[in-house]
């Protein structure tokens, strides 16, 4: 056949089955995809090797080894109380409600707060200059800062024009 692939099955080596064995086939490979997918776990979550259980344990300094020097930095040179104040009422928010339960919002203007391990599960409202945008932190978002998932301007959407975007448009009729 084209660029030397076989034509038939004889050729390829494939014996024909009967259909009492086929079907037989499909069953065992159903059982094997159904065992699969039993047996798939999910990857654990790792901050730079780091686990997440562990990664709760750390203390701030211990943390900021495993971070970006701007941040490190800040760590080292110590929170300061609004940070600290922002950190405190995360903690109230995750004891007050249930354990199954998701905290109530924290609203903020502290863009430039790092994300650390003890914030995750929080909810926080980051304000984007206009209203708060409510974000629920995960293990990923570990090492950012909080202004990062808090987009301060409208996308541009592009394809439509408006009003005195072409030389044509002056010529029609405003209703």
């Amino acid at each position: 056949g084209r660029r030397g692939w076989p034509t038939s099955d004889r050729r390829r080596g494939v014996e024909a089955r009967p259909p009492s064995q086929t079907k037989s086939m499909d069953d065992e490979e159903i059982q094997r995809a159904a065992e699969l997918r039993k047996k798939r776990t999910f990857k654990k979550f790792t901050f730079r090797g780091v686990e997440l259980d562990k990664l709760l344990d750390l203390s701030h300094e211990e943390f900021a080894k495993l971070i970006h020097s701007r941040a490190r930095r800040r760590i080292y040179r110590g929170l300061k109380s609004k940070p600290k104040r922002f950190i405190a009422r995360l903690r109230k928010a995750k004891k007050a409600c249930g354990p199954l339960d998701k905290p109530e919002p924290i609203k903020t203007h502290l863009r430039n707060m790092l994300i650390m391990p003890e914030m995750i599960g929080s909810i926080v409202a980051v304000y984007n200059g206009k209203l708060f945008n409510g974000i629920e932190i995960k293990p990923e978002m570990v090492g950012h800062y909080l202004g990062e998932f808090s987009v301060t301007y409208k996308p541009v959407r592009h394809g439509r024009p408006g009003i005195g975007s072409t030389n044509s448009s002056r010529f029609i009729p405003l209703k």
